[in-house]
């Protein structure tokens, strides 16, 4: 546990003295350096130097030296590799799976148990995004934490395929799939790239100095793939929480925004306007469509069609009546003679 200390430690700034460690840590200067030794021993850099300015300083090594966590730690990075076994980065299942192994073999009995029953009692959608490579979410990763202009082919929604140069800004996962928000140089604009689509290329641009995003880039990512993936772009209203709403979503729907009076706005779309429509009333809500007029029509088809699915005809008797009111929502159903 002391040698844990240790590091947590060393990581928090760059340079240390003897004393200051033993100080920070409440042992000697001589346990200070027994511990040294046995971390060096055990795989890790550690440069020491003499006279007045001396210390110690931890360094990157080689090679990978053997992790020191504790035990929530290690409940927390196997949890993760669960999560990675199913995850949407292509070719790390298998990885995941071997690491979590290993882990799993040197963790004490009741910390393998709190993992194993999270893992029995998870279920996860894998499979339902496409798969990105790993390698090109380090590259990505990377050049944004360098600050360096990214170069990369890529291919758009409709097949064609294009060179771009961007400064990425950040990496978004929704639950479905990753996209990386871009400052897009030759279009001198915030643009959304879906990562399954880039091929990085090498080396990387210049440096350059990062720009403010016009929002906080989930929305701006949310509202970009609402406004560019789709076909059909839809504008849903709803008369009930934003959280009541938000629990039936999938990730990656679209944008769900709180308005005045508890409801919410749901900017979604679909390429087909009979999967949006079927999807809405599956939801069990009531809602409202606000754009385009083309879903409006859709639905209107579709009650004619459960309509005469259930026998009914609208020319006889029926009569329209409102069974929800509200200040600016009501709800109305046919009414039928029994």
């Amino acid at each position: 546990m002391r040698l844990l200390r240790l590091l947590a430690v060393m990581q928090s700034r760059r340079d240390w003295t003897g004393p200051d460690l033993a100080e920070r840590l409440g042992v000697t200067t001589r346990t200070v350096r027994n511990d040294v030794d046995r971390l060096r021993t055990l795989g890790y850099r550690i440069r020491s130097t003499t006279g007045s300015a001396g210390g110690y300083r931890l360094e990157a090594g080689n090679t990978v030296p053997p992790l020191l966590l504790d035990e929530e730690e290690s409940v927390a990075v196997a949890i993760g590799l669960v999560s990675a076994s199913s995850g949407s980065i292509a070719g790390i299942e298998e990885t995941a799976l071997r690491a979590l192994m290993k882990l799993e073999q040197t963790m004490p009995s009741r910390l393998r148990h709190r993992v194993d029953m999270l893992r029995a009692a998870t279920v996860t959608a894998s499979g339902t995004g496409p798969p990105v490579e790993p390698a090109t979410l380090t590259t990505i990763a990377d050049a944004t934490r360098r600050r360096e202009q990214l170069r990369f082919d890529y291919e758009s929604r409709d097949g064609q395929e294009s060179r771009r140069r961007a400064e990425p800004h950040r990496l978004v996962y929704t639950g479905l799939r990753w996209y990386l928000l871009a400052w897009d140089v030759d279009r001198e604009d915030w643009r959304t790239f879906r990562a399954d689509r880039i091929d990085p290329r090498t080396p990387n641009g210049p440096r350059f100095t990062p720009k403010n995003p016009p929002e906080d880039a989930l929305t701006h990512v949310m509202t970009g793939i609402g406004s560019g993936a789709w076909k059909h772009q839809a504008r849903i209203r709803f008369e009930v929480p934003a959280t009541t709403v938000s629990e039936r979503l999938p990730p990656g729907s679209g944008l769900l925004e709180p308005i005045e009076g508890g409801g919410c706005i749901w900017q979604t779309g679909s390429d087909s306007l009979i999967d949006l429509a079927a999807y809405m009333t599956r939801l069990d809500l009531p809602f409202k469509v606000e754009s385009p007029p083309e879903l409006r029509t859709c639905l209107e088809n579709l009650a004619a069609r459960f309509n005469a699915a259930a026998d009914r005809d609208h020319s006889v008797n029926a009569r329209l009546v409102r069974v929800r009111p509200g200040p600016s929502f009501r709800i109305y159903a046919m009414e039928y003679p029994k």
